[in-house]
């Protein structure tokens, strides 16, 4: 990869990734790094595409296998457009959001087997993992509390009750606990600078 390093953010609604995402950034920045920033489902014109069927609500449902297939569509679009170029110049790609989030969402959440989402990340992504995940972690109340204060409108996640996102939240935990030291678990309940200053110790131990 040439030197280019590959984060990702994760973490319930309202945990604050899209924040982290843009300091992390301008933190690297000043420290003469390029970094890319990017999101899943999307990151691309056509991914995003696929991002709107998977968010939008709509009379017509959505089947879990559907979503998690969907998912993986749109990450194999990103992976091949953008993420994988961008680590072969040696850029830092920072992610909102991976393969983690598949296996919290559409496993923990959605009850989607472990053995399905694991196969189908070796197929689209085999060996390329994020160098270091950062899991924002927050109780599911706090972070539904932020998400629905500052959205105009809820996409389909969104619209799911408490038990889906405790669901979420205890399979990112264990994923944390399982696949340490990769992914770092931080604590989004307090206040951004103490959050910020906790991220900014990560990134440095990458450097």
């Amino acid at each position: 990869m040439s030197g280019g390093r590959f984060i990702t953010l994760e973490g319930i609604e309202g945990a604050g990734k899209s924040t982290i995402a843009r300091f992390a950034r301008e933190w690297l920045s000043a420290r003469g790094v390029q970094a890319l920033l990017t999101r899943e489902p999307g990151g691309t014109a056509l991914a995003e595409r696929v991002r709107d069927i998977v968010l939008e609500p709509g009379p017509e449902p959505i089947p879990s296998e559907a979503e998690v297939l969907l998912m993986f569509a749109a990450r194999a679009i990103h992976l091949a457009s953008l993420i994988r170029p961008a680590l072969a110049r040696g850029e830092w790609v920072i992610c909102d959001r991976f393969t983690d989030a598949t296996r919290a969402y559409q496993g923990g959440g959605r009850g989607i087997t472990g053995a399905l989402i694991d196969h189908l990340a070796e197929v689209v992504h085999g060996d390329l993992w994020p160098d270091c995940t950062v899991l924002l972690d927050l109780p599911v109340q706090e972070g539904l509390r932020r998400a629905r204060a500052r959205a105009a409108a809820v996409d389909r996640f969104e619209q799911e009750r408490e038990p889906f996102f405790e669901r979420v939240r205890q399979a990112y935990l264990q994923l944390a606990e399982r696949e340490a030291p990769r992914i770092r678990v931080i604590d989004a309940s307090r206040p951004l600078d103490a959050v910020q200053r906790e991220v900014a110790g990560v990134l440095e131990t990458l450097l």
